[in-house]
This record gives structure tokens, sequence and C-alpha cells, in this order.
């Protein structure tokens, strides 16, 4: 099983149906996979604070969902994390794709992609970088888990190691 099928298999396994996300090529494969499955409802949003309010919508009905995302896009939300998902300790995984990563070809993508770990620190969110396989299962499912437990967002930042990176 490969990395995108393990995350599919995580969001199954925590019963996270609904997926909000923002079109990134690097996440393609994960999310062309999402939207073949039945079990899941996939919403493309045109910004990242318009997925964690979809998120948070489907939360507030009884629907677990998550929010996949790049760290360029993070920079859009931050107001939206801090004013809406923290306060109402809503629990909802992140799967932020890292730019400005090993193999980054655009410049404009370096300085968000290397502030979105210390953002996420500095507002007490858990986070997990993913740079492989090796043990994505168990993160990806104990991360989601805390999630949830905790009623708190969990980020998962993903990158160019673990999905092969954009393309020039």
């Amino acid at each position: 099983m490969g990395w995108a099928e393990t995350m599919v298999d995580a969001l199954k396994e925590s019963d996270t149906s609904l997926i909000a996300y923002v079109p990134d090529i690097s996440i393609d494969r994960v999310t062309s996979l999402i939207a073949q499955d039945p079990f899941f409802h996939l919403v493309s949003a045109t910004r990242e604070e318009e997925a964690i309010g979809i998120a948070v919508g489907a939360y507030a009905v009884g629907r677990n969902a998550a929010v996949f995302m790049q760290s360029s896009g993070f920079g859009n939300c931050v107001n939206a994390l801090a004013s809406l998902c923290i306060p109402a300790r809503t629990p909802i995984p992140f799967f932020i794709n890292l730019r400005g990563e090993i193999g980054e070809f655009n410049i404009a993508q370096t300085a968000m992609g290397r502030a979105t770990r210390p953002i996420l620190d500095t507002f007490g969110i858990t986070n997990y970088t993913l740079t492989d396989e090796y043990r994505l299962d168990s993160v990806l499912k104990g991360g989601i888990k805390l999630c949830h437990a905790a009623r708190q967002p969990v980020a998962f930042c993903m990158t160019p190691l673990l999905h092969g990176g954009k393309l020039a």
C-alpha cells in the first residue's frame, strides 16, 4: 500500500468521510482515490478558509471532516484556525502539502513553506512531518485519534520526500 492509500485507510478507520480541499497536484493522488470511494464526500473549495468552514460545518452536524491544502494556502487560513477551529475545539485533521522543501523550483513558495510548522507550533497545534511511508499508518491513525480525543486540530505536513513533489 502506498502513501495515498494509507491516508485513505486512516481517514476511513476514523470515520472521517467529508474531505474539503483546495486542488493541488501533489495531493491529487490521494484526492483521486477519495473521489472514487463512495464512503467519502469530496468538496473542492476555492480558498483554504472556505475548506475550513466546510469542515467545521460538517463537524457541527455530526460528520467527521478533514482538510487538504498546500502551505502557501495555509497562510490564507490562519485567522480561521485562530478564531474558529481553536476556540470552538474543532477536531479537524489538516493535511498540508509543504512547499519550499527539497526540490522546490518556485522561490515564492519557500517563505510560507518554512513558516507553516512554526505557526502551527505557535498556535499549539500538534503537527507531524511526513517524509516517507515508514510508520505512516501509525502516525496518521494515532494523530487522528488524538485530534478527536483532544477536540483540537492536528496537522500532517507532507513533504516532497513523501509524495514526490511538484513538477516544474
